[in-house]
């Protein structure tokens, strides 16, 4: 009977010890802000979780960090150990509480301890049972087996923590190093470039004094002949015609500037992780222009009247893309590679005051325009000063556009090269990429402005057109 009542006593307790949850004796027990106890690791981990109490159902916030109740853990490893004993004073013979009669089997379907009549019963007569002794065993196998691994994975944790501490490669380090050999070779191609602009600076200052002292030379022998007498002049004229013709032949040749073409390594490459996949939006296109069905090629259509004035810049014949942006960083790239004359830039609006208390939105572009001239192509900025000639036809230009700083920039992708960068924008609107693939030059025809894909790379096609 002593032992009966102690039993009983026992089960009281171990309520009092167990978590509501998990139904398993509390590991690192916890208290909430109701009163009530559970596993830590039977908690939401969130701290945003709102936890129903399993008890009281009371609605509580479960902060990320819980302490351990040290109390109840202290009462559940007392309960652990008086459990022991009564098992060891009883000669391990618990009863089942529905039939009084010894558990001598266990459930491996329900892991659950069981008499012979349970074992009988309906909801346990189909499940695998064996002895208790056997069940045990088999447990204590398994409970060696994972203490033998995680005794082995501690000593390789340790191992590791130590080689953590002393690492072999120092990849931090490396990557730093790279980095900085980076910068290096930079700073080195800026250096020989910069100091060749200016040797080129000094160059063209020498050759432009020796020009104007040949000039003034020439001068002097024309103001000289003028005075000569008529068979005398007449005599040594031709020469000095010539000298002279030769002179303003080559000055108006050095007085049209030409782009310049600086290479700089790895710039097409950092631009390529801002591109953006640009699509042509018809609704915005001019009368004059054809869009293709897939959105990403232009042309001029028979509308448009190359000699037809137009009365500004936001009248020129255009498309837009169906991407506005207003923040961020974008790169794209136009294949123009059968076009002698083109625009890009981007579109955006701003507000104007017409009269007092009226105000409307204006268009308003900033561009990028190749113009075919006699003697060759030329670049045109809106705003900006460039007009200047091409050396050589530009396959594939790519537009760079930070809206916060207000940079817009054009490259020469081939050559991995600055064009022309505009003055700093101040944008207050959504700005959209523009395109205008002409106008076509009398007689030709019209040839199509493809958008590049973002994978895109140039073909073979752009380099023979160099």
């Amino acid at each position: 009977m002593a032992a009966a009542a102690a039993m009983e006593m026992f089960q009281q307790l171990q309520s009092q010890i167990t978590c509501p949850i998990c139904g398993n004796y509390f590991c690192e027990p916890v208290t909430i802000g109701c009163g009530h106890s559970f596993c830590r690791a039977c908690l939401p981990r969130s701290a945003a979780t709102a936890f129903s109490c399993p008890e009281c159902r009371q609605m509580t916030q479960v902060r990320g960090f819980l302490f351990i109740n040290g109390n109840l853990a202290e009462l559940t490893k007392l309960g652990k150990q008086l459990r022991s004993q009564l098992l060891q004073s009883t000669g391990g013979q618990r009863r089942c509480a529905i039939h009084k009669e010894v558990l001598e089997y266990f459930c491996e379907d329900d892991q659950t301890v069981l008499c012979l009549r349970c074992c009988q019963a309906p909801e346990h007569g189909a499940h695998r049972h064996c002895p208790v002794e056997e069940a045990a065993s088999n447990c204590r196998k398994k409970i060696q087996h994972l203490q033998r691994c995680l005794q082995k994975y501690f000593k390789e944790t340790k191992k590791l923590l130590v080689k953590e501490k002393r690492p072999v490669i120092d990849w931090e380090e490396m990557i730093s190093k790279e980095y900085r050999k980076r910068d290096s070779l930079m700073r080195d191609e800026l250096y020989h470039y910069l100091e060749r602009m200016d040797q080129e600076k000094k160059n063209k200052k020498e050759r432009l004094s020796q020009e104007s002292s040949t000039l003034q030379d020439l001068m002097l022998d024309l103001q000289e002949a003028d005075s000569q007498p008529n068979l005398d002049l007449l005599r040594d004229v031709k020469e000095l015609l010539e000298r002279s013709k030769s002179a303003l032949s080559q000055r108006a040749k050095a007085l049209i500037p030409e782009v310049r073409v600086c290479p700089i390594s790895g710039t097409i490459e950092t631009l390529n992780q801002f591109r953006v996949d640009i699509r042509l939006d018809p609704a915005s296109a001019s009368p004059c222009l054809i869009v293709a069905e897939d959105l990403k090629s232009v042309r001029a259509g028979e509308g448009w009247q190359v000699d037809s004035p137009h009365g500004d810049d936001s009248d020129l014949p255009m498309v837009l893309a169906e991407q506005a942006f207003t923040s961020g960083i974008q790169y794209w790239e136009v294949d123009v590679t059968q076009l002698p004359q083109w625009t890009l830039g981007i579109h955006t609006t701003y507000l104007r005051i017409k009269s007092p208390g009226r105000i409307i939105k204006c268009a308003l572009v900033f561009f990028l325009r190749c113009v075919k001239k006699e003697d060759g192509q030329y670049l045109q900025s809106y705003p900006g000063s460039l007009n200047h000639k091409l050396k050589g036809s530009i396959p594939r230009i790519g537009v760079y556009l930070e809206y916060k700083t207000g940079n817009l920039a054009f490259y020469n992708v081939l050559q991995s090269s600055l064009i022309y960068q505009l003055p700093d924008i101040s944008f207050v609107a959504p700005v959209r990429p523009m395109f205008s693939p002409g106008p076509p030059l009398q007689g030709t025809k019209p040839a199509p402005m493809n958008l590049c894909a973002v994978d895109s790379h140039l073909s073979s096609c752009c380099y023979s057109s160099l």
